[in-house]
């Protein structure tokens, strides 16, 4: 029997690595789709790269210049990144400067692409709505209502063939994301997450607290700080 196909939105990050292994354990023969679209560095990039090669999954890396995107601090460099107290992080209708307009929108949409292209009939990613940031296009609702546009806007679902949006992580805290990533010996110790960039995680964006509160809370160092 052949095996289903998948998308997976990768950024080579904790929460989209834990996805991709968690759709390779299903049985998915998975694609995966990384983006580089002006953020500050290009580290996580990287290890999407590195991830993917290990886990000897095909990865399309995509450019994206969209100018509106550096309205967030998150792309370009320009603006300061804030540094947030982690009670505050995720805190409803409070959305960090860090947000970046429709970006998880357009993402998918990419992915939807892919997959009505290839007759895969999954696309899986990361978000997470539990330990995250406070963003608008992480939670559920907003992939359901994508999941209905895709059945009315792709070749598959004019053939009632659905493509499915799967979001495995979306009500795990970040301790449960570690936790399932080392159920599924995924490479976390390759996995970037910093928003700054550089040799080593910086510790102190809103990015890197969610990390380390989700380790700790864990049980287990941070194999990416070793």
């Amino acid at each position: 029997m052949k095996r289903p196909e998948a998308v997976v939105l990768f950024s080579g990050g904790l929460d989209s690595t834990v996805a991709l292994c968690w759709a390779l354990s299903e049985g998915y023969v998975c694609s995966a789709v990384s983006f580089a679209y002006g953020q500050r560095h290009a580290r996580e990039n990287r290890s999407a790269r590195v991830i993917a090669r290990r886990l000897g999954v095909r990865l399309y890396d995509i450019k994206l210049d969209f100018p509106w995107f550096g309205t967030s601090s998150l792309v370009g460099g320009r603006g300061r990144l804030p540094e947030q107290k982690s009670s505050a992080i995720g805190r409803p209708g409070d959305i960090p400067s860090t947000y970046v307009p429709g970006r998880n929108l357009v993402f998918t949409s990419a992915g939807i692409s892919l997959a009505d292209a290839r007759g895969a009939r999954a696309v899986v990613l990361g978000p997470n709505a539990v330990d995250y940031s406070g963003y608008p296009d992480c939670r559920p609702a907003f992939y359901r209502a994508l999941e209905r546009a895709a059945a009315f806007g792709t070749r598959q679902g004019d053939r009632g063939e659905r493509i499915k949006l799967l979001t495995p992580l979306i009500k795990l805290s970040k301790a449960g994301i570690v936790r399932l990533g080392r159920k599924l010996k995924a490479p976390l110790e390759l996995t970037w997450s910093c928003y700054a960039g550089g040799r080593r995680p910086c510790g102190r964006c809103d990015s890197c607290k969610l990390r380390a509160r989700g380790f700790a809370a864990a049980g287990v160092a941070d194999p990416a700080l070793k």
